[in-house]
């Protein structure tokens, strides 16, 4: 009779503490998929009935928006103070230095509006790929954080933005190449060796400014390729020569284009801010001639830098427009908006979406929410404020950092601060 009772209290030992019943790593922007989604499960998002515990503060993130990546036990991020940018590497159990990297001068940024680093760092096995604000583009390792290679995306190849922000882009590994975009005349894109810095091909049909936005892969009609924002435009690139396969102008770009677009099979999504909207393609081939189509044009969403999901059919994020909003994917239509009027709280921001589930951060005052991914309206499962708000002080004072979920642990960053939440 022990020995069966020993065995039941084994057995109920993941229910009891709350084990993570699937983890995953958050390698590079948006996660493995650069979607934006979570496969994560055995998380608490029910925050009405019990707010997740704050596991660790680290101080010394420094200035920049960049949000973090993670594998395993250590989280790589970068930052910058005293007139440098850096990466560093932590304990994700502890919250305590690995290593520190120092990178650079720092980006000084456009108004004040925050001086460091934007992007994401990229990790691929041993490597480490990430751009500082002021473009330059670096290899490392990931157990020290020791130079491999460099580039200067401005310098070295004629870079060119949109506007005086800074690069925001997060590098993108596809097999062997590096793939990002310096912006300008001698072509928008750019294919690196990830192995020595070696360029392999760039754009040379595609001249314009670079944008704010980060390329994705797809494999449309047997074709690999990068999909990718520019000043004026949303393009295919051919990955195995920089070729352009198609591009659809939008009408209405300006000053910040930022949101990734969303692949699905043949079908892309494109949303930003500043008036313009949203819009949907559809890509189609015959011989060698790329159709790009569109389905939809509406303002149903219009997404400036927080960012859009797709879950099960709809787009989930927040509209200049409308507030929070639900739209179908597929014909553009709002399924249901929270309105801009503050009725339920939670303004403007950021969107993770895990599993059935929404967190929506606040870019205002970090205030967080979780609500259910539903076309049924919208249902909120509680909300957390912001746990301390960083001494740096902007022309905004804006939380734009992008929350991350991995391995259980939810990561919040507002510039030197970054936080450690347990969801377990």
């Amino acid at each position: 009779m022990k020995i069966k009772h020993n065995l039941w209290l084994l057995s109920m030992i993941p229910m009891l503490i709350g084990i993570n019943t699937y983890a995953q790593d958050w390698p590079q922007w948006r996660g493995l998929e650069r979607n934006g989604l979570s496969k994560e499960s055995g998380l608490n998002l029910e925050w009405s009935a019990k707010k997740p515990s704050l596991l660790w503060t680290f101080r010394d993130a420094g200035s920049g928006y960049a949000s973090p990546a993670v594998a395993g036990t250590t989280l790589y991020c970068q930052g910058s103070a005293e007139n440098q940018d850096f990466v560093f590497a932590l304990d994700t159990q502890t919250g305590a230095l690995k290593w520190k990297q120092n990178l650079g001068d720092e980006h000084v940024s456009y108004q004040n509006r925050g001086h460091g680093p934007r992007g994401s760092v990229t990790m691929d096995g041993d490597k480490l790929y990430l751009i500082r604000g002021g473009g330059q583009i670096h290899c490392l390792l990931a157990s020290d954080g020791k130079l491999l290679w460099q580039k200067d995306l401005v310098q070295d190849f004629g870079g060119k933005m949109m506007s005086d922000w800074g690069y925001s882009e997060s590098p993108l590994i596809d097999g062997n190449l590096v793939i990002c975009s310096p912006g300008g005349d001698e072509g928008t894109l750019v294919a690196f060796d990830k192995n020595n810095g070696y360029v392999v091909w760039r754009t040379w049909e595609l001249l314009d400014k670079s944008a704010y936005s980060s390329p994705i892969v797809a494999q449309i009609e047997g074709v690999r390729q990068y999909i990718q924002l520019t000043e004026k435009r949303v393009a295919g690139i051919a990955a195995k020569d920089g070729k352009l396969l198609w591009s659809v102008e939008v009408p209405g770009f300006r000053t910040a284009v930022i949101p990734t677009p969303i692949c699905v099979n043949n079908t892309v999504y494109v949303t930003t801010g500043y008036n313009v909207g949203c819009l949907l393609i559809t890509l189609s081939k015959e011989d060698d001639v790329w159709r790009a189509e569109e389905v939809y044009a509406n303002k149903n969403m219009g997404n400036q830098h927080g960012g859009v999901v797709l879950i099960n059919g709809h787009i989930y994020g927040y509209s200049d427009f409308s507030g929070w909003v639900c739209q179908n994917f597929e014909t553009g239509e709002a399924i249901w908006s929270t309105g801009r009027s503050g009725e339920i709280g939670i303004g403007k921001g950021a969107v993770l979406g895990v599993g059935d589930r929404l967190i929506c951060q606040e870019e205002r005052s970090g205030l967080l929410a979780v609500a259910e991914a539903s076309p049924d309206g919208w249902k909120e499962l509680g909300r957390m404020p912001f746990p301390e708000r960083t001494q740096i002080v902007t022309t905004d004072n804006m939380v734009w950092t992008h929350p991350v979920v991995s391995h259980g642990k939810l990561y919040l960053r507002d510039h030197d601060l970054l936080f450690c939440y347990d969801l377990r």
